[in-house]
Protein backbone atom coordinates (compact mmCIF):
# COMPACT_ATOMS: atom_id res chain seq x y z
CA UNK A 1 0.00 0.00 0.00
CA UNK A 2 1.40 3.38 -0.91
CA UNK A 3 2.49 5.59 1.98
CA UNK A 4 0.10 8.37 2.76
CA UNK A 5 1.38 11.83 1.92
CA UNK A 6 1.81 13.87 5.13
CA UNK A 7 0.05 17.20 5.22
CA UNK A 8 1.81 20.21 6.77
CA UNK A 9 0.67 20.92 10.34
CA UNK A 10 0.11 24.55 11.28
CA UNK A 11 -0.01 25.38 14.99
CA UNK A 12 0.25 29.16 14.72
CA UNK A 13 -2.14 31.61 13.17
CA UNK A 14 -1.18 33.10 9.84
CA UNK A 15 -1.16 36.50 11.56
CA UNK A 16 1.76 35.47 13.78
CA UNK A 17 5.36 36.31 12.95
CA UNK A 18 8.16 34.01 14.09
CA UNK A 19 11.89 34.60 14.29
CA UNK A 20 14.07 31.66 15.29
CA UNK A 21 17.64 30.73 16.10
CA UNK A 22 20.47 33.11 15.33
CA UNK A 23 18.14 35.63 13.70
CA UNK A 24 16.21 35.96 16.96
CA UNK A 25 19.39 36.26 19.01
CA UNK A 26 20.86 38.86 16.65
CA UNK A 27 17.68 40.94 16.75
CA UNK A 28 17.48 40.90 20.53
CA UNK A 29 21.16 41.67 21.01
CA UNK A 30 21.03 44.60 18.58
CA UNK A 31 17.99 46.03 20.37
CA UNK A 32 19.64 45.71 23.79
CA UNK A 33 22.87 47.29 22.57
CA UNK A 34 20.97 50.18 20.97
CA UNK A 35 19.25 51.07 24.23
CA UNK A 36 22.49 50.84 26.21
CA UNK A 37 24.31 53.01 23.67
CA UNK A 38 21.61 55.67 23.98
CA UNK A 39 22.75 56.47 27.54
CA UNK A 40 26.47 55.70 27.20
CA UNK A 41 27.49 59.33 26.69
CA UNK A 42 25.77 60.38 29.93
CA UNK A 43 28.01 58.20 32.13
CA UNK A 44 30.22 59.95 34.66
CA UNK A 45 30.71 63.50 35.95
CA UNK A 46 31.48 64.82 32.48
CA UNK A 47 28.66 62.95 30.78
CA UNK A 48 26.43 64.79 28.35
CA UNK A 49 22.74 65.58 28.87
CA UNK A 50 19.78 64.42 26.81
CA UNK A 51 16.82 66.57 25.84
CA UNK A 52 13.62 64.55 25.80
CA UNK A 53 10.61 66.13 24.09
CA UNK A 54 7.15 64.55 24.33
CA UNK A 55 4.45 64.76 21.66
CA UNK A 56 2.74 67.45 23.76
CA UNK A 57 5.90 69.57 23.82
CA UNK A 58 7.01 68.86 27.40
CA UNK A 59 10.78 69.05 27.68
CA UNK A 60 13.03 67.13 30.08
CA UNK A 61 16.76 67.81 30.19
CA UNK A 62 18.73 65.23 32.15
CA UNK A 63 21.63 62.80 32.19
CA UNK A 64 19.94 60.45 34.65
CA UNK A 65 19.86 57.04 33.00
CA UNK A 66 16.61 55.85 34.57
CA UNK A 67 14.78 59.04 33.57
CA UNK A 68 16.06 58.89 29.99
CA UNK A 69 15.09 55.27 29.49
CA UNK A 70 11.68 55.73 31.14
CA UNK A 71 10.86 58.69 28.90
CA UNK A 72 11.91 56.92 25.70
CA UNK A 73 9.13 55.21 23.74
CA UNK A 74 10.70 51.75 23.47
CA UNK A 75 8.70 48.94 21.87
CA UNK A 76 11.16 46.11 21.30
CA UNK A 77 10.72 43.57 24.14
CA UNK A 78 14.46 42.86 24.48
CA UNK A 79 15.17 46.57 24.63
CA UNK A 80 12.55 46.91 27.36
CA UNK A 81 14.55 44.42 29.43
CA UNK A 82 17.43 46.90 29.51
CA UNK A 83 15.00 49.58 30.64
CA UNK A 84 13.92 47.24 33.42
CA UNK A 85 17.57 46.91 34.47
CA UNK A 86 17.71 50.66 35.05
CA UNK A 87 14.36 50.62 36.85
CA UNK A 88 15.49 47.83 39.16
CA UNK A 89 18.73 49.64 39.90
CA UNK A 90 16.81 52.83 40.69
CA UNK A 91 14.36 51.08 43.01
CA UNK A 92 16.93 49.01 44.88
CA UNK A 93 19.78 51.49 45.43
CA UNK A 94 18.79 54.74 43.72
CA UNK A 95 21.94 55.25 41.62
CA UNK A 96 24.10 53.48 39.05
CA UNK A 97 21.30 53.19 36.51
CA UNK A 98 23.48 54.23 33.58
CA UNK A 99 26.24 51.90 34.75
CA UNK A 100 23.85 48.94 34.85
CA UNK A 101 22.37 49.70 31.42
CA UNK A 102 25.76 50.22 29.76
CA UNK A 103 27.14 47.04 31.32
CA UNK A 104 24.16 45.02 30.11
CA UNK A 105 24.75 46.36 26.60
CA UNK A 106 28.45 45.49 26.74
CA UNK A 107 27.69 41.97 27.95
CA UNK A 108 25.42 41.52 24.94
CA UNK A 109 28.07 42.94 22.62
CA UNK A 110 30.69 40.52 23.94
CA UNK A 111 28.22 37.65 23.67
CA UNK A 112 27.56 38.54 20.05
CA UNK A 113 31.21 37.90 19.20
CA UNK A 114 31.20 34.64 21.14
CA UNK A 115 28.10 33.45 19.30
CA UNK A 116 29.79 34.21 15.98
CA UNK A 117 32.64 31.96 17.19
CA UNK A 118 30.09 29.15 17.65
CA UNK A 119 30.07 29.28 21.44
CA UNK A 120 26.74 27.95 22.65
CA UNK A 121 24.48 30.40 24.53
CA UNK A 122 24.34 28.03 27.49
CA UNK A 123 28.12 28.17 27.88
CA UNK A 124 28.01 31.98 27.70
CA UNK A 125 25.26 32.15 30.34
CA UNK A 126 27.16 29.81 32.68
CA UNK A 127 30.35 31.79 32.20
CA UNK A 128 28.59 35.10 32.85
CA UNK A 129 27.05 33.85 36.08
CA UNK A 130 30.42 32.57 37.29
CA UNK A 131 32.01 35.90 36.38
CA UNK A 132 29.26 37.78 38.24
CA UNK A 133 30.04 35.72 41.34
CA UNK A 134 33.74 36.61 41.01
CA UNK A 135 32.76 40.27 40.53
CA UNK A 136 30.87 40.18 43.82
CA UNK A 137 34.00 38.86 45.55
CA UNK A 138 36.06 41.68 44.04
CA UNK A 139 33.63 44.33 45.22
CA UNK A 140 33.69 42.98 48.77
CA UNK A 141 37.49 43.02 48.72
CA UNK A 142 37.44 46.67 47.61
CA UNK A 143 35.26 47.89 50.50
CA UNK A 144 37.23 50.52 52.40
CA UNK A 145 38.01 49.88 56.05
CA UNK A 146 36.95 53.31 57.24
CA UNK A 147 34.36 54.82 59.57
CA UNK A 148 31.34 56.18 57.74
CA UNK A 149 31.51 59.60 59.34
CA UNK A 150 29.85 62.72 57.93
CA UNK A 151 32.84 63.57 55.70
CA UNK A 152 32.77 60.15 54.04
CA UNK A 153 29.01 60.20 53.59
CA UNK A 154 29.16 63.70 52.12
CA UNK A 155 31.77 62.43 49.65
CA UNK A 156 29.40 59.59 48.67
CA UNK A 157 26.47 61.98 48.23
CA UNK A 158 28.55 64.50 46.29
CA UNK A 159 29.97 61.79 44.01
CA UNK A 160 26.46 60.71 43.04
CA UNK A 161 25.43 64.29 42.20
CA UNK A 162 28.54 65.43 40.33
CA UNK A 163 27.72 66.10 36.70
CA UNK A 164 23.95 66.19 37.26
CA UNK A 165 23.49 69.92 36.88
CA UNK A 166 24.56 70.78 40.42
CA UNK A 167 28.03 72.24 39.85
CA UNK A 168 30.96 71.45 42.15
CA UNK A 169 30.26 74.13 44.79
CA UNK A 170 26.52 73.51 44.86
CA UNK A 171 27.03 69.73 45.03
CA UNK A 172 29.14 70.20 48.13
CA UNK A 173 26.40 72.27 49.81
CA UNK A 174 23.66 69.85 48.81
CA UNK A 175 25.70 66.86 50.00
CA UNK A 176 25.96 68.46 53.42
CA UNK A 177 22.18 68.94 53.51
CA UNK A 178 21.58 65.34 52.42
CA UNK A 179 23.83 63.83 55.07
CA UNK A 180 22.25 66.06 57.70
CA UNK A 181 18.82 64.83 56.64
CA UNK A 182 19.79 61.15 56.72
CA UNK A 183 21.55 61.48 60.07
CA UNK A 184 18.46 63.18 61.52
CA UNK A 185 16.16 60.25 60.79
CA UNK A 186 18.65 57.38 61.15
CA UNK A 187 17.48 54.79 63.65
CA UNK A 188 19.43 52.11 65.47
CA UNK A 189 18.94 49.47 62.76
CA UNK A 190 18.26 51.21 59.45
CA UNK A 191 17.07 54.38 57.77
CA UNK A 192 13.50 54.60 56.52
CA UNK A 193 13.73 56.27 53.10
CA UNK A 194 10.20 57.63 53.47
CA UNK A 195 11.33 59.81 56.38
CA UNK A 196 13.31 62.08 54.06
CA UNK A 197 11.23 64.00 51.53
CA UNK A 198 11.85 66.72 48.97
CA UNK A 199 9.78 69.86 48.37
CA UNK A 200 10.75 72.03 45.40
CA UNK A 201 10.25 75.76 44.93
CA UNK A 202 11.55 77.88 42.06
CA UNK A 203 12.79 81.43 42.43
CA UNK A 204 16.25 81.21 44.01
CA UNK A 205 19.69 79.69 43.50
CA UNK A 206 20.12 76.00 44.26
CA UNK A 207 22.57 76.87 47.04
CA UNK A 208 19.59 78.32 48.97
CA UNK A 209 18.27 74.78 49.56
CA UNK A 210 17.43 74.26 53.24
CA UNK A 211 16.94 71.32 55.58
CA UNK A 212 13.63 71.54 57.46
CA UNK A 213 13.22 69.46 60.61
CA UNK A 214 9.67 68.58 59.75
CA UNK A 215 7.18 68.94 56.92
CA UNK A 216 6.68 71.52 54.19
CA UNK A 217 3.08 72.03 53.12
CA UNK A 218 1.81 73.67 49.95
CA UNK A 219 -1.69 73.98 51.50
CA UNK A 220 -2.79 77.46 52.53
CA UNK A 221 -4.45 78.27 55.89
CA UNK A 222 -8.19 77.64 55.94
CA UNK A 223 -8.79 81.33 56.75
CA UNK A 224 -6.74 84.39 55.81
CA UNK A 225 -7.04 85.82 59.34
CA UNK A 226 -5.35 82.87 60.98
CA UNK A 227 -1.93 83.41 62.57
CA UNK A 228 1.04 83.05 60.22
CA UNK A 229 3.69 82.42 62.86
CA UNK A 230 3.48 80.12 65.88
CA UNK A 231 6.10 78.77 68.28
CA UNK A 232 5.99 75.91 70.81
CA UNK A 233 2.55 74.98 69.57
CA UNK A 234 0.31 71.96 70.18
CA UNK A 235 -0.96 70.21 67.05
CA UNK A 236 -3.76 67.80 66.27
CA UNK A 237 -4.37 65.69 63.15
CA UNK A 238 -8.05 65.25 62.35
CA UNK A 239 -9.79 62.86 59.99
CA UNK A 240 -13.27 64.33 60.32
CA UNK A 241 -15.02 67.10 58.44
CA UNK A 242 -15.63 70.21 60.54
CA UNK A 243 -18.99 71.13 59.11
CA UNK A 244 -22.70 70.76 59.89
CA UNK A 245 -23.52 67.13 60.55
CA UNK A 246 -26.09 65.50 58.31
CA UNK A 247 -28.07 62.35 58.95
CA UNK A 248 -27.77 59.23 56.85
CA UNK A 249 -31.48 59.30 55.94
CA UNK A 250 -33.06 62.09 53.93
CA UNK A 251 -35.29 64.24 56.12
CA UNK A 252 -37.36 67.38 55.61
CA UNK A 253 -38.16 69.95 58.28
CA UNK A 254 -41.21 72.21 58.08
CA UNK A 255 -40.55 75.79 59.20
CA UNK A 256 -43.69 77.92 59.54
CA UNK A 257 -42.34 81.17 60.99
CA UNK A 258 -39.23 83.34 61.29
CA UNK A 259 -38.53 82.35 64.89
CA UNK A 260 -38.18 78.70 63.90
CA UNK A 261 -35.77 79.68 61.14
CA UNK A 262 -33.72 81.78 63.55
CA UNK A 263 -33.62 78.88 66.00
CA UNK A 264 -32.42 76.50 63.28
CA UNK A 265 -29.70 78.92 62.20
CA UNK A 266 -28.64 79.48 65.80
CA UNK A 267 -28.45 75.72 66.45
CA UNK A 268 -26.32 75.23 63.36
CA UNK A 269 -24.06 78.10 64.41
CA UNK A 270 -23.66 76.67 67.93
CA UNK A 271 -22.58 73.37 66.42
CA UNK A 272 -19.97 75.00 64.19
CA UNK A 273 -18.74 77.32 66.94
CA UNK A 274 -18.53 74.30 69.24
CA UNK A 275 -15.81 72.75 67.08
CA UNK A 276 -13.55 75.76 67.60
CA UNK A 277 -14.36 75.93 71.33
CA UNK A 278 -13.59 72.22 71.80
CA UNK A 279 -10.22 72.56 70.09
CA UNK A 280 -9.41 75.72 72.04
CA UNK A 281 -10.29 74.07 75.37
CA UNK A 282 -8.09 71.08 74.47
CA UNK A 283 -5.13 73.43 74.08
CA UNK A 284 -4.79 73.00 70.31
CA UNK A 285 -2.85 75.67 68.43
CA UNK A 286 -2.57 74.01 64.99
CA UNK A 287 -5.07 71.78 63.19
CA UNK A 288 -4.16 69.52 60.26
CA UNK A 289 -7.36 68.09 58.80
CA UNK A 290 -7.50 65.49 56.03
CA UNK A 291 -11.09 66.56 55.30
CA UNK A 292 -13.02 69.82 54.74
CA UNK A 293 -13.38 72.68 57.19
CA UNK A 294 -16.51 74.80 56.82
CA UNK A 295 -15.77 78.47 56.14
CA UNK A 296 -17.63 79.51 59.29
CA UNK A 297 -15.66 77.03 61.39
CA UNK A 298 -12.44 78.38 59.86
CA UNK A 299 -13.54 81.88 60.90
CA UNK A 300 -14.21 80.78 64.48
CA UNK A 301 -10.83 79.00 64.57
CA UNK A 302 -9.16 82.20 63.39
CA UNK A 303 -10.96 84.18 66.12
CA UNK A 304 -9.62 81.67 68.65
CA UNK A 305 -6.06 82.13 67.35
CA UNK A 306 -5.89 78.60 65.91
CA UNK A 307 -4.09 77.91 62.63
CA UNK A 308 -5.81 75.24 60.53
CA UNK A 309 -5.12 73.45 57.24
CA UNK A 310 -7.75 71.41 55.40
CA UNK A 311 -7.66 68.60 52.83
CA UNK A 312 -4.15 67.54 53.85
CA UNK A 313 -3.19 64.41 51.91
CA UNK A 314 -2.90 61.07 53.65
CA UNK A 315 0.83 60.93 52.92
CA UNK A 316 1.37 64.39 54.38
CA UNK A 317 -0.75 63.60 57.45
CA UNK A 318 1.40 60.55 58.17
CA UNK A 319 4.50 62.70 57.79
CA UNK A 320 3.06 65.27 60.17
CA UNK A 321 2.37 62.53 62.71
CA UNK A 322 6.02 61.47 62.57
CA UNK A 323 7.30 65.02 62.70
CA UNK A 324 5.12 66.19 65.59
CA UNK A 325 4.11 63.06 67.47
CA UNK A 326 0.41 63.83 67.03
CA UNK A 327 -2.13 61.04 66.69
CA UNK A 328 -4.77 60.76 63.98
CA UNK A 329 -8.22 61.47 65.45
CA UNK A 330 -11.54 60.56 63.84
CA UNK A 331 -13.60 62.62 66.31
CA UNK A 332 -13.32 65.71 68.51
CA UNK A 333 -14.76 63.90 71.50
CA UNK A 334 -12.52 63.40 74.53
CA UNK A 335 -9.31 64.87 73.11
CA UNK A 336 -6.52 64.13 75.57
CA UNK A 337 -3.08 65.63 76.00
CA UNK A 338 -1.46 62.43 74.67
CA UNK A 339 -3.31 62.89 71.39
CA UNK A 340 -1.56 66.18 70.68
CA UNK A 341 1.76 66.66 69.00
CA UNK A 342 4.40 69.29 69.60
CA UNK A 343 5.49 71.79 66.98
CA UNK A 344 8.61 73.84 67.56
CA UNK A 345 7.36 76.41 65.07
CA UNK A 346 4.97 76.94 62.19
CA UNK A 347 5.59 79.70 59.69
CA UNK A 348 3.84 80.61 56.47
CA UNK A 349 6.05 82.19 53.81
CA UNK A 350 5.12 83.81 50.53
CA UNK A 351 6.92 82.72 47.33
CA UNK A 352 5.54 84.65 44.40
CA UNK A 353 1.84 83.83 44.25
CA UNK A 354 2.22 80.73 46.41
CA UNK A 355 2.15 80.28 50.16
CA UNK A 356 4.26 77.57 51.77
CA UNK A 357 3.89 76.39 55.37
CA UNK A 358 6.94 75.14 57.27
CA UNK A 359 6.05 72.81 60.13
CA UNK A 360 9.17 72.40 62.27
CA UNK A 361 8.97 69.45 64.61
CA UNK A 362 12.17 70.36 66.44
CA UNK A 363 15.64 68.83 66.54
CA UNK A 364 14.30 65.48 67.80
CA UNK A 365 11.85 64.98 64.96
CA UNK A 366 11.79 61.70 63.02
CA UNK A 367 10.90 63.32 59.70
CA UNK A 368 12.77 65.91 57.60
CA UNK A 369 12.24 67.74 54.32
CA UNK A 370 14.77 69.16 51.91
CA UNK A 371 13.30 72.47 50.73
CA UNK A 372 14.95 72.64 47.31
CA UNK A 373 15.39 75.88 45.40
CA UNK A 374 16.19 76.41 41.73
CA UNK A 375 16.06 79.15 39.15
CA UNK A 376 13.80 77.37 36.63
CA UNK A 377 11.56 74.33 36.45
CA UNK A 378 14.09 72.43 34.29
CA UNK A 379 16.89 73.14 36.74
CA UNK A 380 14.90 72.21 39.79
CA UNK A 381 13.67 68.96 38.19
CA UNK A 382 17.26 67.86 37.57
CA UNK A 383 18.35 68.92 41.05
CA UNK A 384 15.48 66.90 42.54
CA UNK A 385 16.59 63.80 40.61
CA UNK A 386 20.18 64.33 41.77
CA UNK A 387 19.11 64.76 45.40
CA UNK A 388 16.98 61.63 45.32
CA UNK A 389 20.01 59.70 44.08
CA UNK A 390 22.19 61.28 46.77
CA UNK A 391 19.74 60.38 49.54
CA UNK A 392 19.49 56.81 48.27
CA UNK A 393 23.24 56.23 48.02
CA UNK A 394 23.87 57.75 51.44
CA UNK A 395 21.34 55.37 52.96
CA UNK A 396 22.79 52.47 50.93
CA UNK A 397 26.28 53.24 52.26
CA UNK A 398 25.00 53.20 55.83
CA UNK A 399 22.68 50.22 55.54
CA UNK A 400 24.24 47.93 52.97
CA UNK A 401 27.93 47.21 53.06
CA UNK A 402 30.09 50.32 53.13
CA UNK A 403 31.82 52.18 50.28
CA UNK A 404 34.37 51.56 47.54
CA UNK A 405 36.50 53.84 45.39
CA UNK A 406 34.55 55.37 42.53
CA UNK A 407 35.58 56.82 39.16
CA UNK A 408 35.95 53.37 37.58
CA UNK A 409 38.37 52.06 40.24
CA UNK A 410 36.11 49.25 41.40
CA UNK A 411 35.44 48.19 37.80
CA UNK A 412 39.18 47.92 37.09
CA UNK A 413 39.52 45.79 40.23
CA UNK A 414 36.56 43.62 39.20
CA UNK A 415 37.94 42.97 35.70
CA UNK A 416 41.39 42.14 37.11
CA UNK A 417 39.93 39.74 39.69
CA UNK A 418 37.81 37.97 37.06
CA UNK A 419 40.74 37.52 34.66
CA UNK A 420 43.01 36.19 37.40
CA UNK A 421 40.50 33.43 38.15
CA UNK A 422 39.41 32.71 34.58
CA UNK A 423 42.53 30.67 33.82
CA UNK A 424 41.47 28.12 36.42
CA UNK A 425 38.13 27.47 34.70
CA UNK A 426 38.03 24.52 32.31
CA UNK A 427 36.21 24.41 29.04
CA UNK A 428 34.78 27.03 26.73
CA UNK A 429 33.09 28.73 29.66
CA UNK A 430 36.45 30.42 30.27
CA UNK A 431 35.93 32.46 27.10
CA UNK A 432 32.68 33.87 28.48
CA UNK A 433 34.33 34.74 31.79
CA UNK A 434 37.08 36.65 29.98
CA UNK A 435 34.43 38.37 27.86
CA UNK A 436 32.64 39.46 31.04
CA UNK A 437 35.85 41.12 32.23
CA UNK A 438 36.16 42.93 28.89
CA UNK A 439 32.57 44.16 29.27
CA UNK A 440 33.33 45.54 32.74
CA UNK A 441 36.42 47.28 31.34
CA UNK A 442 34.12 49.21 29.02
CA UNK A 443 32.82 51.23 31.99
CA UNK A 444 36.11 52.99 32.93
CA UNK A 445 36.87 53.24 29.21
CA UNK A 446 33.59 55.09 28.70
CA UNK A 447 34.33 57.34 31.68
CA UNK A 448 37.65 58.26 30.06
CA UNK A 449 35.99 58.96 26.71
CA UNK A 450 33.38 61.20 28.33
CA UNK A 451 36.08 63.26 30.07
CA UNK A 452 37.96 63.80 26.80
CA UNK A 453 40.81 61.36 27.48
CA UNK A 454 42.17 58.79 25.05
CA UNK A 455 40.25 55.68 26.08
CA UNK A 456 42.95 53.10 25.27
CA UNK A 457 45.76 55.05 26.93
CA UNK A 458 43.58 55.66 29.98
CA UNK A 459 42.70 51.97 30.31
CA UNK A 460 46.39 50.98 30.11
CA UNK A 461 47.28 53.59 32.75
CA UNK A 462 44.44 52.45 34.99
CA UNK A 463 45.57 48.82 34.88
CA UNK A 464 49.16 49.78 35.57
CA UNK A 465 48.23 52.04 38.45
CA UNK A 466 45.91 49.38 39.87
CA UNK A 467 48.68 46.76 39.75
CA UNK A 468 51.14 49.07 41.53
CA UNK A 469 48.93 51.02 43.98
CA UNK A 470 45.89 48.78 44.30
CA UNK A 471 43.39 51.49 43.33
CA UNK A 472 43.04 53.83 40.35
CA UNK A 473 40.23 55.73 38.70
CA UNK A 474 39.41 58.55 36.29
CA UNK A 475 39.68 61.68 38.42
CA UNK A 476 38.18 64.80 36.86
CA UNK A 477 40.43 67.84 36.64
CA UNK A 478 38.68 70.91 35.31
CA UNK A 479 37.23 70.10 31.91
CA UNK A 480 39.17 66.87 31.44
CA UNK A 481 40.42 64.05 33.63
CA UNK A 482 43.43 62.01 34.65
CA UNK A 483 44.27 58.70 36.24
CA UNK A 484 44.50 59.11 40.01
CA UNK A 485 43.41 57.89 43.42
CA UNK A 486 39.63 58.33 43.72
CA UNK A 487 39.69 57.90 47.50
CA UNK A 488 42.10 60.81 47.88
CA UNK A 489 39.90 62.81 45.51
CA UNK A 490 36.82 62.01 47.60
CA UNK A 491 35.09 59.99 44.87
CA UNK A 492 33.28 57.17 46.66
CA UNK A 493 30.40 54.86 45.78
CA UNK A 494 28.36 52.50 47.95
CA UNK A 495 29.34 48.86 47.47
CA UNK A 496 25.62 48.06 47.20
CA UNK A 497 25.38 50.12 43.99
CA UNK A 498 28.17 48.07 42.40
CA UNK A 499 26.68 44.75 43.51
CA UNK A 500 23.25 45.65 42.17
CA UNK A 501 24.62 46.87 38.81
CA UNK A 502 26.54 43.63 38.26
CA UNK A 503 23.63 41.42 39.27
CA UNK A 504 20.88 43.21 37.36
CA UNK A 505 22.97 43.64 34.17
CA UNK A 506 23.99 39.96 34.23
CA UNK A 507 20.43 38.78 34.72
CA UNK A 508 19.12 40.91 31.85
CA UNK A 509 21.91 39.92 29.44
CA UNK A 510 21.62 36.20 30.17
CA UNK A 511 17.84 36.30 29.87
CA UNK A 512 18.13 37.85 26.42
CA UNK A 513 20.80 35.32 25.36
CA UNK A 514 18.60 32.37 26.31
CA UNK A 515 15.89 33.48 23.86
CA UNK A 516 16.11 31.61 20.53
CA UNK A 517 12.52 31.95 19.35
CA UNK A 518 10.41 35.11 19.11
CA UNK A 519 6.73 34.71 18.26
CA UNK A 520 4.83 37.93 17.59
CA UNK A 521 1.04 37.85 17.41
CA UNK A 522 -0.88 40.51 15.55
Amino acid sequence: MAARQQQPLFILSEDNERTKGQDAQDSNIRAGKAVANSVRTTLGPKGMDKMLVTSSGDVTITNDGATILNEMDIEHPAAQMIVEVAETQEVEVGDGTTTAAVLAGELLSEAEELLESDLHPTAIVEGYHEAARLAGEAIDEQVLDIDLDDDILEAVAESSMTGKGTGDVTAEVLAERVVGAVRQVAGDDRVDREDVRIHTQTGAATSATELVDGVVLSEEPANANMPRQLADASAVILETALEVRTGEADAEYSITNVDQLDDAIAAEDRELRGYAETLKEAGVDVVFNTKDIDDRVAGYLADAGILAFENVSSKKSKALAKATGAKHLGTLEDIEADDLGTVASVSIEQYGDEEVAFVDGGSETDYVTLFVRGSTDHVIDEIERALNDAIDVTIAALDAGGVVGGAGASEIAIADHIRSHAAGVEGRKQLAIDAFADAVDALPRTLAENTGMDAIDALVDLRGRHDSDGIAGIVSTGRSGEVGDPVEAGILDPAAVKHEAIESATEAATMILRIDDVITSE
